[in-house]
């Protein structure tokens, strides 16, 4: 973060006579130093009220909180009563002193891969800042705001939602000259009750754009593809099967190496791409960012060969040789679309062996759980040879996939004897998916598994 005045900070927020500067904004009071601003933010576990004393005696300049704290002095402690808003509010005001062009990636499945897409093509033509991880809350996304400097030439901001009204707030703090919804799925069904419901909060990310902002959106998408955007937005679509789309994939050659095939552009030519990912999902990613660019006026060329520089983070489809056996790490998250794609990459990376699968829980599906684990479940006894499971979701998983005859079905009490029966059934060559929501853990039995294959 670059010195900003406190006055600036908190325009539209609080009244100040404090003129300092701030030189950082922490919500974490171990990483308080002189020149801060903390924000005090009440979590499940910790209230960071508890803190703010310790914040200034470490040089913090102010306090942010949801009220007065007693016995701290009140000239340096300024009260709201959405903290998480007014720190958005902030990062907003942080944001308008820098003019980069700054795009914006929501959806419910894939926007950490198609905000990696987009600063892999971005970063081939100037200096980018990105989204780190999946910091793209109400406190993750003012963190990648605060980050921009003169530098900056292009920023790819990530952007999540639980409720309505989520995506609203940060769209307006990022002020992104164009967006990308990457899929309308089911994630959050439980807040939100309903896929339109969850496509209305979705279309928020449109509040921040500007009169001839750009909206790209993924057209094999039947809700997307419908959608209409206010009047000032231009939507361009992209796919691989719809007829509508400017841009889509053709002659597709997959490997366990990647995706390879031809972008079509109805405006710009036809360009070969190669994407170190496996799976057609992450061809609608990468599809995604090219389209995004080049709509942006970037040269078709440089965006397509950009696609390959990308590179996978975190838990997502990360691939690991052990003993002869091929382990695809993918325990990030997990929704029916992506629980799909996973079971798809699955088959694509699968190479002589035996296809493996490890499944858990999917979380936040509220009504429609039960019957999304056992569709996943009948799914995965279309393609793999033998399916471990854990967790209440894990069970219904196995019991779908025994209904839809797989006979080589495991449902484990633990995830120690998931590892164990996997060391103990697995062969070289086999291909093994380990898939879940991120609270399930799931890295942890591969994380056995290798311990002590």
């Amino acid at each position: 973060m670059e010195p900003t005045s406190l006055k600036e900070l908190l325009r539209g927020i609080a009244e100040t006579k404090i003129d300092a500067p701030v030189t950082a904004v922490v919500t974490d009071s171990r990483k308080v130093a002189p020149g801060s601003l903390f924000v005090a933010i009440r979590g499940e576990r910790v209230d960071g009220h508890d803190f703010a004393a310790g914040a200034l005696e470490q040089g913090a300049v102010a306090v942010l909180a949801e009220h007065p704290i007693p016995g701290l002095p009140p000239e340096r402690v300024f009260a709201a009563a959405d903290v998480r808003g007014a720190l958005i509010r902030m990062a907003g005001n942080y944001r308008a002193q820098y003019h980069p062009l700054v795009v914006g990636v929501t959806g419910s499945v894939g926007k950490t891969t198609t905000k990696e897409f987009c600063a892999a093509v971005f970063s081939a033509f100037g200096p980018t800042l990105k989204t780190e991880g999946n910091q793209n809350n109400e406190i993750g996304m003012p963190a990648t705001l605060f980050r921009l400097d003169e530098e900056t030439r292009y920023a790819v901001i990530e952007m999540g939602m639980d409720h309505s009204g989520d995506l609203h707030k940060l769209t307006l703090a990022a002020r992104p000259s164009a967006a990308v919804i990457t899929r309308i799925g089911v994630s959050h069904i439980e807040n939100l009750g309903s896929q339109e419901k969850i496509l209305e909060a979705k279309m928020e990310i449109c509040d921040g754009l500007p009169e001839d902002g750009l909206l790209v959106v993924n057209g094999d998408d039947p809700r997307l593809a419908a959608v209409v955007p206010p009047r000032h937005i231009r939507k361009v679509q992209f796919g691989v099967d719809s007829r509508f789309a400017q841009v889509t994939a053709c002659d597709i050659i997959s490997s366990a190496k990647g995706e390879r095939f031809v972008i079509r552009d109805k405006v710009n030519g036809e360009f070969s791409a190669e994407i170190p990912a496996v799976g057609r999902h992450n061809i609608y990613n990468a599809l995604a960012a090219y389209t995004l660019a080049t709509r942006l006026g970037l040269d078709p060329v440089r965006c397509a060969a950009a696609l390959s520089d990308y590179r996978t983070t975190g838990m997502r489809q990360r691939v690991i040789e052990a003993g002869g056996v091929r382990l695809i790490e993918d325990c990030y998250n997990a929704n029916p679309d992506s629980m799909r794609a996973a079971l798809e990459a699955l088959a694509t990376l699968s190479e002589g062996g035996r296809r493996v699968a490890v499944l858990g829980d999917m979380l936040e599906l509220g009504a429609i759980s039960d019957a999304a684990h056992l569709e996943i479940g009948a799914r995965a006894a279309r393609g793999v040879d033998c399916l471990f499971t854990f967790g209440p979701g894990g069970a219904l998983i196995a019991k779908g996939a025994q209904k839809a005859g797989l006979s080589q079905v495991h449902h484990c009490a633990s995830k120690q004897e998931a590892a164990a029966l996997l060391r103990a059934y697995c062969r070289p060559k086999d291909t093994v998916l380990f898939k879940a929501s991120r609270g399930m853990a799931f890295e942890e039995i591969l994380e056995d598994y290798l311990g002590q294959a």
